[in-house]
């Protein structure tokens, strides 16, 4: 490691973003960072149920990057050396999205998906953020029932949610004491120049996913000196964060609606759940209006209408397995036997993203991650309840699908204020950014956001893509192609690119190297 030259460069691009916003007072107390810099990680096999080549360690990060000579939190890192003298360019690190998503097992799944060429320049590198998994991780004591964030409004339920919402930010706040103003995406930008410096590395490069484009974005506009091969890889738009993210599901949901009708209705042969596009919309009102009076039995499971448009808003993103589930349901409510098929959707199962280092972390951290973030990095959340009614009530009505739960009260209506502004993204630094066409997550326009704010940036396009995740281990596939080359070359395409979804293959969460997002009630993530 080469830290005696990099240092001073860590200390510089720390440094130089702390002055811009804090007093000369602060300024020179971030000094202190050198020592972070200098840390020599002890690796080590990170888990004997993952590959002897996946080694771990742990660093010291601070906890508050305007006192660094104050309290500390513990950083998990990891890393798999695939990198070849004389063709070794650099590190590349990962985040798989969340937030609350961990990272440590990221190495080992590129490894598996990236080609020769890219691995031969490369040693992978990947960490849990700050308050997640393995680096400190941040519990509320919710229980179950507290874990569930889509919350349907009703005039007749609206007073218990926020009593939800207010215990959960009561119990946060009560758990993690002075630790919470600090666990936000700013400071896990932070971070990972803490591991670049610490691995020795002048430069860094990136490959984020969902929640991590965000984080890289606001690296890049952090650290914008650091910045070497950036692909940001179904992207939040950085001007929505973070209310306007989770109330634009609803907003790409209504097109992708549209579009599910219009496809099962020439499938009617297959699916008998109408052969016109406004048949096919009427059997499925009909069926959550029956689901709301009456419970449809989805194996043991009783499901309401709310229940339903939850559990399918991101099917819709993929319409054949939408007509299967909606079929199915109808199929139960009817009392017929069913395909078998599970109703709930793969982005609900609630499947650990791994297993390589299950209970590591409390019960509840994914969710008290989530909102610790989507709390605290922004002031921009509304602190009446009753303008979370009014937008929950005006929203039902211009997105039928999921528009209530989208607007309807969240945690962040009782959190303490930020301790920073949230971080604005508007910068020419170079990076790729991918995005498929019908992404549930991050639908189109959100991609389309991030794009614009990001002017030095170029897109990779995928015309008909599906799904929550474009890059994938399929190295002939367009999209794949492009971030390849730019990986392996560090040439930006000379203008945006546009790839086409063949009859081969429909590109997106099935074929991605990051499996079906979990977007479940009790693991909210992007």
């Amino acid at each position: 490691m080469r830290i005696g030259r990099v240092a001073p460069l860590f200390t510089v691009g720390i440094t130089a973003t702390l002055v811009a916003t804090l007093t000369p007072a602060q300024a020179s107390a971030a000094e202190p960072l050198n020592r972070f810099a200098n840390q020599k990680p002890a690796w080590q096999r990170c888990d004997a149920s993952q590959p002897a080549a996946l080694q771990c360690a742990t660093i010291d990060v601070p906890l508050d990057y305007s006192h660094p000579g104050g309290k500390t939190i513990k950083l998990a890192i990891s890393r798999v050396k695939t990198s070849v003298p004389g063709k070794r360019h650099g590190v590349i690190l990962f985040n798989p999205g969340g937030p609350g998503g961990e990272g440590l097992d990221m190495p080992a799944m590129m490894k598996d998906a990236m080609p020769k060429k890219v691995l031969e320049q490369y040693d992978l590198i990947g960490f849990d953020p700050r308050g997640v998994g393995r680096s400190s991780p941040v519990t509320c004591g919710l229980t179950g029932t507290e874990q569930t964030v889509e919350h349907a409004y009703r005039s007749a339920t609206f007073q218990r949610d926020v009593t939800w919402a207010r215990t959960v930010a009561e119990k946060c706040r009560a758990k993690n004491g002075d630790k919470l103003p600090y666990i936000t995406t700013r400071n896990t930008a932070r971070d990972m120049d803490v591991i670049r410096a610490v691995l020795g590395e002048k430069k860094l490069s990136y490959l984020g996913f969902s929640y991590g484009t965000y984080l890289g974005a606001v690296y890049a506009q952090l650290f914008p000196q650091r910045i070497d091969r950036w692909v940001l890889d179904s992207s939040i738009d950085p001007a929505r964060v973070w209310r306007g993210m989770i109330q634009v599901w609803a907003e790409g949901t209504e097109p992708a609606f549209t579009r599910w009708t219009k496809w099962t209705a020439q499938h009617d042969r297959t699916y008998h759940l109408g052969d016109t596009p406004a048949k096919v919309k009427k059997t499925f009102w009909n069926l959550i209006a029956r689901a709301d009076r009456s419970p449809i039995d989805d194996g043991g499971q009783k499901l309401t209408g709310d229940d339903i448009r939850a559990m399918l808003r991101a099917e819709f993103f993929r319409p054949k397995s939408a007509a299967e589930s909606v079929m199915n349901l109808k199929k139960a409510a009817d009392g017929r036997a069913t395909s078998g098929r599970s109703l709930v959707p793969a982005d609900r199962q609630g499947t650990p993203r791994s297993a390589a280092f299950a209970g590591q972390a409390p019960a509840d951290n994914e969710s008290a991650a989530f909102w610790t973030v989507v709390c605290g990095d922004t002031a921009a959340w509304p602190r009446d309840p009753e303008q979370y009614r009014r937008d929950a009530i005006r929203d039902k009505a211009k997105y039928p699908v999921y528009g209530d739960f989208g607007s309807n009260i969240t945690p962040c209506a009782f959190w303490n204020k930020p301790a920073e502004p949230v971080t604005a993204v508007n910068n020419n630094v170079g990076v790729l950014t991918v995005q498929n066409q019908w992404d549930s997550q991050t639908p189109l326009v959100s991609g389309l956001g991030m794009h614009r704010a990001l002017k030095g940036s170029r897109m990779v396009y995928v015309q008909g893509g599906e799904g929550h995740g474009v890059y994938s281990a399929d190295q002939r596939a367009c999209a794949n192609i492009a971030v390849n080359a730019y990986l392996s070359t560090g040439q930006l395409p000379a203008k945006d690119v546009t790839c086409k979804v063949s009859g081969r293959q429909s590109p997106g969460v099935n074929q991605g190297i990051v499996p079906a997002p979990q977007h479940t009630p009790q693991a909210p993530r992007f």
